[in-house]
């Protein structure tokens, strides 16, 4: 098994270096610097908001933002999400806007642009539904099962939205090219109203479509900074970066929304469920930051070394952050179910201490199951850049069933709630039968229905 591994991260070693070393030179690196930023900040954010007990045989826990409320602040640092999504707008404005150049069409892209995501998701939910099988198999309790699958899934939240959001690039896309920087304005002006119809006037579902308007918005700036439609000159980022942080300090220290920009389960507003204006305040400080740091970034990332390393991340991104919480399930019962690492009361000096060999054991676990899955998404990114076209009719709707039912499966199991159970899986069987239907039908669109696109 030792061999196996160390063989197998020489593997990666090697690819790695190959592709650090094949980078065009037009690349914009310093995109891949932010992605690899945003999914690092997000993994040890989860980690560290996590708390546990383990007394009289039974594991307790939650969100440390439930119980002390100093760390609402620091979600400022760690709720990078809309960074992400900025990043992502910019690779997707460029993957389809080079795409298209090529010859290919909005339908293969799309079919490229799923299977870079949907191929490490298929290993994921094929990882936990083996595993729940095994642990109820060996006597485990069903509701433990249930706690453990729903922790490992909570990645999938956000990868439903994102999925969501990937699909409407072509036509968002388009309307970028004729309105520019109106449309997020527009996106953000739905969202306010969202949070009035919601917040203010508490309207049952009120302001729930800002799962998608508020994301979208933040998409829509990646596509602004990739055709430079937003001014890259230093004056403006941080003119960005002032406006967004003094609005996000009046609508949250001073106006009505919560400090915490990541939410938790317990009542009231947050921020994240759905999205805020708030939100959007942090998303606009970002990306002004982000800016900022833009030309000494590239400068730093044309080093040889930083760069391989920020290849590294991206080959397996999909990887570390679907596995993440996986490794903290794994790291609980490492640490606390053998006794290891003792119980302290949330937020004090022993459990801050007590962090570091928490992150670096989960850090540990993650890197061994990169080792064990990273492959399959390498794998997965190759149909992505391999240059074919789907045409016609049915090619296209296929492709839209295939989506919808991969999308509706993933939302529905991202809102199965804490503890429920469902079966010796984990998760509804009818719901993973929706999955794997639509990841077949995209399947055999990419099997029937692609052609070689012309050079």
């Amino acid at each position: 098994m030792a061999a196996r591994l160390f063989m197998a991260i020489q593997r990666m070693r090697r690819q790695v270096r190959l592709l650090a070393e094949r980078t065009p030179p037009h690349r914009e690196r310093y995109v891949d610097l932010l992605r690899a930023v945003a999914i690092t900040a997000v993994v040890i954010g989860h980690w560290l908001a996590i708390y546990v007990t383990h007394d009289g045989g039974e594991f307790q826990g939650g969100s440390i933002l439930q119980v002390v409320p100093w760390t609402h602040p620091l979600t400022w640092l760690f709720q990078v999400m809309p960074l992400f999504f900025l990043v992502g707008g910019f690779a997707n404005a460029a993957s389809l806007t080079s795409h298209l150049k090529r010859g290919g069409n909005a339908v293969s892209w799309m079919l490229g642009r799923t299977a870079r995501l949907l191929g490490p998701t298929t290993i994921l939910l094929g990882g936990l539904v083996v595993a729940a099988l095994t642990a109820r198999g060996l006597g485990v309790e069903p509701a433990l099962i249930g706690m453990a699958v729903w922790l490992a899934s909570i990645p999938l939240w956000f990868l439903v939205i994102y999925i969501a959001v990937t699909a409407l690039t072509p036509p968002m896309h388009a309307l970028h090219r004729r309105a520019g920087l109106a449309v997020p304005i527009i996106l953000a002006a739905l969202v306010g109203a969202g949070d009035l119809t919601g917040l203010a006037l508490d309207v049952p579902h009120g302001g729930q479509a800002n799962f998608l308007f508020a994301w979208l918005a933040v998409h829509q700036l990646g596509f602004a900074w990739q055709d430079e439609r937003l001014p890259g000159r230093r004056s403006v980022a941080l003119s960005m970066a002032a406006v967004g942080f003094i609005t996000l300090v009046l609508l949250t220290v001073v106006g009505p929304y919560p400090v915490s920009m990541v939410g938790f389960v317990g009542k009231g507003v947050q921020n994240t469920s759905p999205p805020t204006l708030a939100l959007l305040a942090l998303a606009v400080t970002q990306t002004g930051v982000a800016l900022c740091a833009r030309g000494p970034g590239n400068r730093w990332l044309r080093q040889p070394g930083p760069w391989t390393v920020v290849v590294a991340i991206n080959s397996v991104i999909m990887t570390l952050f679907l596995w993440h919480m996986t490794a903290a399930v794994i790291g609980v019962l490492l640490l606390y179910g053998t006794g290891v690492m003792p119980d302290a009361t949330p937020g004090s000096a022993p459990w801050l201490l007590l962090r570091v060999p928490w992150l670096a054991c989960l850090a540990l676990v993650l890197a061994f199951l990169v080792i064990l899955f990273g492959g399959f998404e390498r794998r997965a990114g190759r149909w992505a850049s391999s240059g074919n076209t789907a045409k016609g009719v049915w090619p296209t709707a296929l492709t839209i069933v295939g989506v919808g039912a991969v999308l509706a499966a993933l939302l529905s199991i991202a809102l199965v709630g804490p503890g429920e159970e469902h079966g010796p899986m984990g998760m509804p069987a009818g719901v993973l039968v929706a999955y794997f239907v639509g990841i077949a039908v995209l399947g055999f669109v990419r099997w029937r229905y692609s052609h070689p696109m012309r050079e």
